[in-house]
């Protein structure tokens, strides 16, 4: 407001007045914004409202969330400049790839997230950061199955034929294994065993990681692939906990290269409005206390490594996991998906 052309009068004082009320109003904004970190998740919010209240007791920054099972990598491109997101926190792997791939995403250069997060669970360039860690397991019939070890390659054996049960081979967690075994395999040999794999469906690929526990429950088949975490959400389901009873956790691979792990993750944005405040969030989510909520809340491995999974968790056995770099996987992800199709792997085990 320009009042130096008004006349000396009630007119320029009211000018005057005004002025100071609008500057007094832009500083108090600037100081609200200067206390806030605005979040997109894809991570359930009852997951992480404890995250984030203890956040903000510590730091006295209010976080804003956004939530969305899909569509927010999209949400953020479309916003481009004038997205008002600072950081992204998703529930595997392959979504912090499609953000790094669209380019919303900013390298994060923290010695505290170096300290506290190993190499193999970040992105060498900081666009991604690895928060917890969940193993692509087998979930074994415990009245048909009694082996009480497995490796990846053995799924391909013709002994479980008819005895597999598995979601869609395009599905991320499954694209992300596949990724990794063409990384030890070689693609000519992650192709041979992928095929034997198929052979050895008890059908054709359909629902979701907790549907093939219920198939093996049902007598459908005897091994289930499937992420660790889904044991504890259908223990805490009473429709599904005699699923979970049924069955017993192979770890493959454990007494040589070590099982397969995915991650959920995080990302700074590459428009963050409040970098300040979205790196203080990063950092204390690697923090142990941070850490120690994601142990306890949802049934996952901590990122760090210092920090003990629940208890529930450990009872499951040691995890030893697989020291491949994921950034590596990533490097293979477009390869996998082009691999599950050339199979037909969702076609099922006769097509």
């Amino acid at each position: 407001m320009n009042c130096a052309s008004r006349a000396f009068s009630r007119g320029l004082l009211s000018c005057i007045a005004a002025s100071l009320i609008l500057a007094t109003s832009a500083v108090s904004h600037a100081a609200r914004a200067d206390g806030v970190v605005n979040i997109y998740s894809y991570r359930e919010p009852k997951l992480i409202d404890p995250l984030l209240k203890a956040f903000t007791a510590k730091t006295g920054i209010k976080a804003n969330i956004i939530y969305a099972g899909s569509g927010l990598v999209e949400r953020l491109t479309a916003e481009g400049k004038n997205s008002p997101a600072d950081v992204l926190l998703t529930n595997e792997f392959g979504l912090l790839i499609q953000a790094v791939n669209a380019g919303v995403t900013a390298p994060v250069s923290s010695a505290v997230i170096e300290k506290q997060i190993p190499a193999t669970l970040r992105d060498p360039e900081g666009h991604w950061i690895g928060l917890t860690r969940r193993a692509r397991i087998v979930y074994a019939s415990k009245d048909r199955v009694t082996q009480d070890s497995i490796t990846y390659e053995e799924l391909a054996d013709p002994k479980w034929r008819g005895k597999i049960c598995s979601r869609s081979g395009q599905h991320t967690y499954n694209v992300s294994l596949i990724a990794a075994m063409i990384a030890h395999l070689g693609e000519e040999k992650a192709e041979a065993w992928l095929n034997g794999v198929k052979a050895n469906l008890a059908r054709k690929p359909a629902g979701g990681d907790r549907e093939q526990v219920r198939d093996v429950k049902a007598g459908l088949c005897d091994l289930a692939i499937g992420n660790t975490y889904y044991m504890v959400a259908m223990q805490k389901n009473p429709a599904q906990k005699e699923w979970a009873d049924s069955v017993k956790i192979l770890f493959p691979n454990a007494n040589d290269r070590g099982t397969h792990v995915n991650i959920s993750g995080m990302s700074l944005l590459a428009n963050a409005p409040n970098k300040a405040n979205a790196l203080a969030l990063m950092e204390f989510l690697v923090s142990d206390d941070a850490q120690k909520i994601y142990a306890d809340a949802d049934g996952e491995y901590p990122a760090v490594a210092e920090v003990r999974a629940s208890d529930f968790v450990q009872s499951w056995g040691e995890l030893k996991p697989d020291s491949l770099p994921l950034a590596k996987i990533a490097e293979l992800r477009k390869k996998a998906s082009e691999l599950v199709d050339k199979v037909h792997f969702d076609a099922g085990p006769n097509s």
